[in-house]
């Protein structure tokens, strides 16, 4: 019993596609971050410490040396890869600069396409126009959006930056364009239910997508989070309560949406709670016994 017989998920896709695996090679670009830096705010989302889910020394290598060294790393499992510009807001840069860093990645031997990780409010047309040109050279190209919550009002209480209506703008222009979007989506964000996770599917859906990240919230030192986590002001989900919000979403999710990621993990030396998220598996299991039982994507739309 694998994810993979119940849901859609990237690596089946690109199998399909490309008739061998195809594997995500994460990149730092040494990229800052708007609500960060003081252009929108200072401190982050809420819920941000990059030092969890990127590893900062990469930061001093090449492009060319980061995807040699991951590509080693992952060699007897692939021989196709992904450059994923994955840290921070990989769109927050001058376009020269973003020219040069994308070029650099593309340039790299077995490199089919690449994936950008970035916020909805920080996707110019230049930036669209520049990502539409590696399609019409044939790479691959994701553009991944933080989006987290349909919900304005959450959106603002996690300090995001951005509304939902910046999200819509982007991603109808960017599909335009024949740029794939992935959206990211975290579940167990304060005073948010199983209704707001299905509502802020319902829009995403509606407005077109072509990937899905779902994430558990994770509480992570240095965030905003810790000072209410530690206040017992802030609750997290259960693996079995993650497990069933996760999987009545996927079976709402039409079957042409690719699953990139169903949960998330993170390092334990950063992770406060839930401590569940440090292991992948668990959670992965129970999700795959749930669908077994009540069925899997696009089940709940038939």
């Amino acid at each position: 019993m694998q994810l993979t017989d119940f849901v859609n998920t990237i690596g089946k896709d690109l199998k399909l596609r490309y008739g061998e695996r195809v594997h995500k090679l994460t990149l730092h670009g040494d990229f800052s971050c708007p609500n960060r830096d003081g252009t929108l705010a200072k401190g982050g989302c809420t819920f941000c410490n990059v030092a969890a889910f990127s590893d900062e020394s990469q930061s001093k290598l090449t492009i060319a040396e980061q995807l040699r060294l991951r590509a080693d790393e992952v060699a007897h499992r692939s021989q196709k890869y992904l450059a994923y510009f994955q840290a921070y807001t990989s769109t927050y840069a001058e376009i020269s600069l973003l020219s040069s860093l994308y070029e650099q990645a593309v340039a790299e031997t077995n490199i089919v396409g690449i994936c950008v990780g970035t916020r909805p409010d920080c996707v110019s047309d230049d930036v669209l126009n520049l990502l539409s040109s590696y399609i019409m050279r044939g790479y691959e190209v994701w553009l991944e959006l933080g989006l987290q919550s349909a919900n304005d009002k959450t959106l603002k209480r996690i300090n995001r930056g951005h509304g939902f209506k910046e999200y819509e703008q982007v991603t109808r222009k960017a599909r335009a364009r024949g740029i794939k979007v992935c959206t990211h989506l975290i579940l167990g964000l304060p005073k948010e239910s199983d209704s707001d996770y299905q509502q802020t599917l319902k829009q995403v859906v509606d407005v077109g997508v072509d990937g899905l990240k779902l994430h558990p919230l994770h509480v992570v030192r240095g965030s905003l989070m810790e000072k209410s986590w530690q206040a017992h002001r802030l609750e997290t989900l259960t693996l079995e309560q993650y497990s069933q919000s996760a999987v009545q979403l996927i079976q709402q999710t039409p079957m042409d949406v690719v699953y990139h990621r169903t949960s998330a993990t993170a390092k334990l030396i950063e992770l406060l709670a839930p401590l569940w998220c440090e292991k992948r598996w668990p959670v992965q299991n129970r999700m795959c016994q749930l669908m077994q039982e009540f069925g899997g994507q696009g089940s709940a739309l038939k």
